[in-house]
């Protein structure tokens, strides 16, 4: 704890000698000219306390004296600014109602788009996971919202980042903020997806925290306005018996969990117009990796697509598995026989339920599903930026 307290040498090697330190109370209210011409002493700026932080390996720390004095006082949102500028490895507290020195911290990453509609419902949800001694931070990378997300992300106190959209690719949005985040293990999921109970984080991490896995998924079901035919999918790769470890590469980044250590040495890959989940999996797993599934980790997923979304969704997808499994190869048969055996089994399927769905959106689905991995499945060249733009950025 320092009081009033200026940065030297030999504080810092005596504190190195004493350490490791989890928790540093450090004052930001400066010495200049200015204050001391008016006889206020300070103490060390807002750069300086950050750095003199990193120099001693703490993992937080919190601001103090900034609120003490009207005459010494420095804005909160000049220490939140200097803090994001400067990316530091610790967690700041601001205001600490209590102060966690567990030795377990999360970055829950969240990418987004446009996600106003289902966004204030994910941070509610996450305020309210019931966790063991976990505390966590919230990153959210934005590719460009026009609509209120940024302003519901500023309300729940995230950490908010950008990328642009010629910048923009999945596995780059999410390696800027797991190079951002400072937790031993990264929770991704989407703007739209909502954890189904108060437990989910706990349940996600816990493969990891047990050293079973060190990337892990958790299972997605559709809500109210998701297609039938996506439903279905979900119930084929989010089955209710989990596995630790898990003998497949199939991985979902809408709902997953990775050590930072295991990210820092793999990384995503950033060229890839989806699947990047998977990518990383394969490499994970074919290096002697643990892959887990754990089905009781459970999130929402909202998808409100557009036909041609869907199409351009699963052309992408079969994009990247060219790179994922260059022996995969889907005839023009394959996909028509695809077609009529999936609407068939999703039309006998839905019979069983009292309000089943329309015949027509099961069709179209399928349709745009297999259509759009027929297409991306023969693509074979390098995306043009217009193309680009087709699959991030759908209209």
């Amino acid at each position: 704890v320092a009081g009033d307290t200026s940065a030297r040498q030999e504080i810092i090697d005596t504190l190195n000698k004493l350490g490791p330190i989890h928790t540093a109370f450090l004052p930001v209210n400066e010495h200049n000219f200015f204050r001391g011409r008016r006889g206020i002493i300070g103490n060390m700026s807002i750069h300086e306390a950050f750095q003199f932080a990193q120099e001693i390996g703490v993992k937080q720390v919190v601001a103090v004296h900034w609120d003490m004095f009207a005459i010494n006082s420095v804005d909160p949102e000049e220490i939140k600014f200097i803090y994001q500028r400067m990316a530091p490895s610790f967690k700041l507290l601001l205001r600490p109602s209590s102060i966690n020195l567990g030795s377990i911290y999360v970055s829950i990453i969240i990418r987004t788009l446009n996600e106003q509609r289902y966004l204030d419902q994910l941070l509610t949800a996450i305020s309210r996971q019931k966790t063991e001694s976990i505390d966590y931070e919230v990153v959210l990378v934005d590719s460009g919202s026009t609509d209120e997300t940024l302003g519901i992300a500023r309300k729940h106190g995230c950490q908010i980042i950008h990328i642009n959209r010629e910048e923009f690719s999945f596995g780059r949005s999410l390696n800027m903020g797991c190079a951002t985040a400072i937790g031993e293990i990264l929770v991704i999921t989407s703007g739209h997806c909502v954890p189904a109970d108060e437990y989910w984080m706990q349940k996600l991490c816990k493969p990891i925290i047990d050293e079973k896995a060190q990337y892990v998924y958790g299972k997605q079901i559709g809500g109210p306005d998701t297609y039938f035919s996506e439903k279905r999918i979900f119930e084929k790769y989010f089955i209710n018996q989990s596995m630790v470890p898990q003998e497949s590469i199939y991985c979902n980044n809408a709902n997953s969990a990775i050590t930072k250590s295991i990210w820092e040495k793999y990384r995503f890959d950033e060229g890839l117009t989806g699947l990047e989940d998977m990518e990383l999996a394969q490499r994970l797993v074919n290096d002697g990796g643990n892959l887990a599934y754990i089905s009781d980790a459970i999130v929402c997923h909202h998808h409100s697509e557009s036909w041609n979304q869907v199409r351009r969704r699963f052309e992408r997808e079969a994009i990247a598995l060219q790179k994922i499994m260059p022996q995969l190869h889907v005839t023009m048969f394959d996909t028509f026989r695809y077609i009529v055996t999936s609407i068939y089994n999703d039309w006998k399927f839905a019979q069983r339920e009292l309000t089943g769905p329309r015949l027509m959106d099961i069709i179209c689905y399928r349709w745009n599903q297999y259509w759009g991995t027929f297409k991306g499945n023969r693509q074979h060249r390098k995306l043009s930026h217009f193309e680009k733009d087709r699959y991030f950025y759908p209209k």
